[in-house]
């Protein structure tokens, strides 16, 4: 063979290696999905999952729950559960504590992409945390056991009072307890079990945990609350998460027009 029919061959060969490579890429692609995983817009930390972080317990907000695919129930989950549906998203629950939720730095560490517990909008929350619309007003109530004499927030002097660090209803106490001894717990998980144990005289926070208490245990009732013209919102970490926020605002919006809302708000808030 010559060399001019050596170089031909070659050529020929390598036009035919690079058509076959081409008919086989052609093959592979025609066969893949280039769709997007559910949520891919919103910078999820899991493609196709809400990651959702919650301090738990907390009800009728926050409950542990076995039977719920995600571990958890109460009114904040189940409405984010259904949130989540119309965005085509499941639900993961991650229990942290509540202080470094409120402030902002789990947010922003990206652990999840949305905070969820119960959380009222402050001006000071604002600087550190985006919110989404707000979903449930805020009011505070005082619990106490039925035979301790205290009627109102003015019998507090000199008594015992807990409350759940870095709350608004911590901010209340402050300012109108006055005389009470204030004793942080990190959740009602710890300030529940002190009040039974006698720790504590009172507990001042959110008037729906105090009233699950109450209806459960007869002997503590709750003898004041307190409008704080405050509302609930869903935290999301400053700057980072526009889109998930304004999909979650909109979902929100379409569950209380048909009715869903209303629906998860008398099974766990309405009194009953």
């Amino acid at each position: 063979m010559t060399r001019r029919n050596l170089i031909a061959g070659l050529a020929l060969m390598a036009t035919a290696t690079l058509a076959l490579a081409g008919c086989a890429t052609g093959s592979s692609d025609a066969g893949s999905s280039d769709a997007p995983a559910a949520g891919d817009e919103y910078g999820l930390a899991e493609a196709g999952t809400l990651s959702v972080c919650s301090d738990v317990p907390y009800p009728p907000f926050e409950i542990e729950d076995t039977s719920s695919e995600s571990g958890y129930s109460g009114f904040d989950i189940d409405l984010l559960t259904a949130i989540a549906e119309k965005l085509d998203l499941k639900i993961s629950v991650q229990d942290v504590a509540f202080d470094p939720l409120q402030s902002g730095a789990i947010l922003v560490s990206g652990q999840c992409d949305i905070g969820a517990s119960a959380m009222t909008i402050t001006e000071e929350r604002k600087a550190n945390i985006d919110f989404s619309d707000p979903y449930v007003d805020s009011l505070q109530s005082l619990l106490v056991r039925t035979d301790s004499g205290i009627e109102s927030i003015d019998d507090l002097d000199g008594k015992n009072v807990g409350v759940q660090q870095g709350t608004t209803g911590e901010s209340y106490a402050t300012e109108n307890a006055k005389g009470a001894q204030l004793v942080q717990y990190g959740g009602d998980g710890e300030l529940w079990p002190a009040m039974q144990a006698g720790q504590i005289d009172a507990i001042l926070q959110d008037q729906p945990v105090n009233y699950v208490h109450e209806q459960e245990n007869s002997d503590y009732k709750i003898v004041e609350t307190y409008p704080t013209d405050e509302s609930y919102g869903f935290a999301f970490a400053k700057g980072e998460k526009d889109e998930l926020r304004e999909a979650i605002n909109k979902a929100l919006k379409e569950l209380q027009d048909d009715g869903t809302y209303q629906e998860i708000y008398d099974e766990y808030l309405a009194a009953k």
